[in-house]
């Protein structure tokens, strides 16, 4: 099996694990999963639906930007488009916004604050430009960028399989400096690997 097609069903497993998950806080209610953990910040009334829109947002625009990765849809002009849309305006309206208000109720430190406020930032100026190459016509910038912007997208996942990663190994996120490593596990080393993808289908720009 080709290396692509083991990332794209890895990737589909774990975006599908995701978006299941977020069924549970579904019913909006504010002391849900997670949700207990942050009573204090839900009591302010900013954390909650910041929270509901980040990630629901997520779930769909991780599921959209997937099937733009195939072939089958980037030829499929009018499908492309249109997934693209949801895609670029889940983020813009609904997952980044929500993001960043949840930023400021993290509890973990300035380093943890820094790396997700980073991340987000990225994750939108990728997208924007995503966008922009798209309308110039620059259609290898457009790719490499959404590439770049889904890496972000699906640091989503990577954080909570770390989360659970380190708990499985007995130490949890609450031992030093765990969430710190955590936070930037979740996102680097996906961007490190979208610009090997970027890097390979330059160096083999064949139809996949």
């Amino acid at each position: 099996m080709k290396a692509s097609a083991l990332i794209r069903y890895f990737t589909f497993f774990w975006v599908a694990i995701l978006s299941i998950a977020t069924l549970e806080y579904i019913q909006l209610k504010p002391d849900t999963g997670f949700l207990k953990l942050k009573q204090e910040a839900v009591n302010t009334g900013w954390y909650l639906p910041a929270f509901h829109s980040h990630i629901f947002g997520s779930s769909i625009i991780l599921l959209a930007g997937f099937f733009q990765f195939s072939e089958w849809v980037r030829n499929n002009i009018k499908l492309h488009r249109l997934l693209g849309r949801v895609y670029v305006y889940g983020i813009l309206f609904f997952a980044a916004p929500g993001a960043y208000v949840m930023c400021f109720f993290i509890n973990r430190g300035n380093g943890v604050f820094a790396s997700f406020l980073l991340q987000n930032s990225l994750w939108i100026v990728f997208t924007l430009s995503s966008v922009l190459a798209a309308k110039q016509g620059d259609i290898n910038r457009h790719r490499a960028m959404a590439c770049r912007s889904y890496a972000l997208a699906f640091a989503a996942v990577t954080l909570r399989f770390y989360i659970w990663l380190f708990n499985v190994l007995g130490n949890g996120v609450n031992f030093e400096n765990n969430y710190l490593i955590i936070a930037l596990a979740s996102w680097i080393p996906n961007l490190l690997i979208a610009e090997w993808v970027i890097g390979w289908r330059r160096n083999y720009p064949v139809n996949r």
